[in-house]
């Protein structure tokens, strides 16, 4: 894994062997990053990274000149090797927060400009659909903000009234919602 723009492009990002998390892809990563470059100025970006696991996306907001991250995630070593990272790579912007994603989404009274989520895919249903339930009914969401979902292909927003567009890298899939989407 790479840092593929901003002030640190070009640097690896290197996970111990007791991460099992499943890292975004740079391939898919970048496909992405190219469609935020068109609506969204990164300078001052306030970010939310749910389900960080590596700190993959995480680190490439901060690169490109976000000012308030936060990440979370309920395993102790991706926690651990994040904070490590921001260390290494000197992003105080960023804040970890050890805990599970539907309860950090049930109890935080932040806004945010944009919410990043990477859950597990093989995660049920039920809880993927969840996820934009939970964005949207709690208002964390500034106007005109962007969730992103990353999951398998199996999975479809589609009919979700806030669902904006579809976006398939190889076998890494995006679904956007749009807060200004009425």
């Amino acid at each position: 894994m790479r840092i593929i723009s901003g002030t640190h492009k070009g640097r690896r990002i290197n996970p111990p062997q007791n991460i099992t998390a499943r890292p975004t892809t740079d391939f898919a990563k970048e496909g992405l990053f190219n469609i935020l470059n068109n609506y969204i100025d990164f300078e001052g970006l306030k970010v939310l990274d749910l389900f960080c696991g590596t700190g993959n996306i995480t680190f490439e907001f901060a690169s490109r000149g976000a000012t308030d991250i936060t990440c979370v995630d309920d395993n102790f070593q991706c926690c651990d090797f994040v904070k490590k990272t921001i260390s290494d790579f000197k992003m105080p912007q960023i804040k970890v927060i050890k805990s599970d994603a539907f309860s950090f989404l049930k109890k935080t009274a932040n806004t945010f400009q944009l919410i990043f989520v990477d859950p597990p895919y093989e995660m049920e249903l039920e809880k993927f659909e969840l996820i934009p339930e939970l964005v949207f009914s709690k208002d964390l969401l500034l106007p005109d903000g962007f969730l992103i979902v990353e999951h398998a292909a199996k999975t479809d927003f589609s009919k979700h009234e806030r669902f904006s567009e579809h976006r398939k890298y190889g076998n890494v899939n995006f679904s956007v919602f749009r807060n200004n989407l009425r």
